[in-house]
């Protein structure tokens, strides 16, 4: 996928986004809490949660289809609580970007404010989802963090290396509802309600994290640019350890909620493949996407190459 990029000079234009722009969608689509969950808004325990493409539950062929759909619950559950837990450190990130300039252009600081509290009603949101899911689905299910913890962690690279997390996430989360939920009919339809709201407002959020990669990244060394990879690479391996962690929380909630205890044999299977479906959910769905592997060609080709033959680890 990387080669098919089409190579362009260091420093030529990407696509152009505006920040009026997307001031103006971004009101244009805005939603509130009370629109899509709490009252009659549900969930339907009865259905699955995530696309196989995500879960990817029917590689485990020793389960049986209530298991399944109650293992493919317990990582939407993951999914969206990891989703609020970075959505904590993009919050002060995108914020703190903003503050030095909010006596220059108008357009751009009403964007950033714009993108930051959507951030914080995403973060209450999937609070609130949480709550519901808990509530009902009768078991505990542990998440990676704190969220402090993990902001502190993610926040001690230099900023272009977390804006290229970030801008990954963004692209990762497009990706996600294009793919392989949107038309996916099987899933709860509150779920998914939910998945097209954190979408539709996140389509915003990755064209301002664009631009905001490469206000940061202008004038800088090819030196430069390849230490602030190397930080996005590290945010990655730091991911990378919390998804396996998140793996075996889920495993340990999937035993509870099933009374089911996986012998040996079953437990490295489940350990193996979940990880696997965590590492191509979070990391290789943003690393491989075209959107963002444009804009690494675009940084540099060599560190683009460089982060290509890293990439199917993740797949």
């Amino acid at each position: 996928m990387l080669d098919a990029i089409v190579k362009k000079p260091h420093n030529a234009p990407t696509q152009q986004y505006s920040y009026r722009d997307t001031i103006v969608t971004s009101r244009r689509v805005n939603w509130s809490i009370e629109d899509i969950i709490g009252g009659d808004k549900k969930l339907d325990f009865s259905k699955r949660f995530m696309p196989e493409s995500l879960a990817r539950v029917e590689e485990l062929s020793f389960l049986n289809d209530d298991e399944k759909r109650v293992l493919n619950q317990i990582r939407g559950h993951a999914y969206l609580a990891i989703f609020g837990l970075v959505e904590e450190f993009i919050l002060p990130f995108v914020l703190d970007h903003v503050r030095p300039s909010l006596d220059q252009d108008d357009y751009r600081v009403r964007a950033f404010l714009q993108f930051a509290s959507e951030e914080a009603k995403h973060i209450q949101l999937f609070k609130r989802f949480s709550e519901e899911f808990q509530s009902n689905f009768g078991t505990a299910c542990n998440v990676i963090g704190p969220p402090s913890e993990v902001a502190k962690a993610v926040l001690g690279h230099e900023p272009l290396s977390v804006a290229l997390a970030i801008l990954h996430i963004e692209w990762m989360t497009q990706r996600h509802y294009i793919d392989s939920i949107k038309n996916d009919e099987l899933l709860d339809p509150q779920f998914k309600s939910l998945l097209k709201h954190h979408w539709l407002e996140e389509a915003q959020h990755a064209k301002l994290d664009a631009m905001m990669v490469e206000a940061l990244a202008e004038g800088m060394s090819e030196a430069e640019i390849e230490k602030a990879v190397d930080g996005y690479l590290d945010i990655g391996g730091f991911i990378d350890t919390g998804v396996r962690q998140q793996t075996l929380f889920d495993l340990e909630a999937f035993e509870t909620a099933t009374g089911r205890v996986l012998n040996e044999a079953e437990r490295e299977e489940f350990i193996e493949k979940q990880h696997q479906a965590n590492r191509w959910t979070y990391l290789g769905t943003g690393i491989t996407h075209p959107k963002f592997v444009e804009m690494l060609e675009l940084l540099s080709p060599a560190q683009c190459e460089r982060v290509g033959k890293i990439a199917p680890v993740f797949c």
